[in-house]
């Protein structure tokens, strides 16, 4: 480490990056080891880390929660989203028939235009390209292996920020209805559309859609947005819900806010926080930061300060 070179840190939600405008290095023979949920770290006692209460000391940390960030996703890419048709359009088809793994996104569906409109959507909201591939896939009600076409791309800051907007968890029956689609209109229409093309259909005796899944409580969230009643299906059927094109009359839509970008910071427990000390004749050396613009920097993805 030395002068000019640039460390991780949060600003708010979000990580981001500052600059070593000064660095000292002094002895100590008393440290402490501090035990969080997700790491141990060895550090000062008198070092300052973040709380929800403001700045403690290392040693006075157990039992505290500390801000906190995965320390290995750090240098990822980080996307830029744009609300609008196209990023409601990329929410409506993931929750109806995408799947959101660990560090990718993916749709596998027989029609290949709706997998270029979700290639397009994907683009058009996050800056990403990805291609459309065609594939084979077993097929239950088949019984044998189906053609299909396939849009997958790998980014863990997507995966992550689609179980955000879900409400943590992306699986088709424990997923929330993702209010950030209810930025404007324009971008709850691409959801419905999404949504449609996925888990739905359009009506061939009356304008407007039927919307498809086994998930109630994401229906009938849905349903309050809209205005519609909503009824469940009873014996684990899959539920209907009835979208009119002219919902809109209702008058029941009401724009909310919500991040758009992925929320990096969360909390972690410190378990315990147990002294340290030099053995032998050898102390331990540490280093002390000044940092511009931000002041603060990460140790294993806890926040912490340097006391100047």
């Amino acid at each position: 480490m030395s002068v000019g070179c640039r460390v991780w840190t949060m600003d708010g939600s979000r990580t981001v990056q500052t600059t070593v405008a000064e660095l000292a290095a002094a002895e100590a023979r008393h440290l402490v080891d501090v035990v969080t949920d997700h790491a141990t770290f060895t550090v000062a006692p008198e070092q300052l880390l973040g709380s929800p209460d403001g700045w403690v000391h290392a040693h006075d940390a157990a039992g505290t929660v500390l801000a906190w960030t995965p320390a290995r996703k750090l240098c990822r890419e980080r996307l830029t989203v744009r609300p609008g048709y196209d990023l409601g359009y990329l929410v409506g088809a993931t929750c109806s028939d995408g799947t959101v793994g660990k560090n990718y996104v993916s749709l596998v569906v027989n029609d290949r235009a709706f997998a270029e409109r979700y290639a397009k959507s994907l683009l058009g909201a996050t800056g990403l390209a990805a291609r459309v591939q065609a594939v084979v896939r077993p097929s239950g009600y088949l019984q044998r292996e189906a053609p299909g076409f396939r849009v997958r791309v790998v980014s863990s800051y997507l995966a992550d920020l689609m179980r955000q907007y879900t409400g943590g968890d992306a699986h088709h029956q424990r997923q929330r209805f993702p209010r950030v689609v209810l930025h404007d209109r324009d971008t709850f229409e691409g959801f419905l559309d999404g949504y449609t093309d996925g888990d739905g259909c359009r009506s061939k005796r009356w304008s407007g859609r039927v919307l498809i899944s086994a998930n109630v409580p994401f229906l009938a969230e849905l349903a309050g947005v809209i205005g519609a009643r909503f009824t469940p299906r009873t014996a684990e059927l899959a539920s209907h819900l009835v979208v009119v094109d002219n919902w809109p009359s209702r008058g029941t839509f009401r724009p909310e806010r919500h991040p758009l970008e992925l929320i990096e910071s969360s909390w972690t427990e410190v378990r315990e926080v147990r002294p340290r000390r030099a053995a032998g004749t050898k102390p331990f050396t540490l280093y002390s930061y000044r940092l511009e613009p931000y002041p603060d920097f990460l140790v294993h993805g806890h926040l912490a300060r340097q006391p100047w």
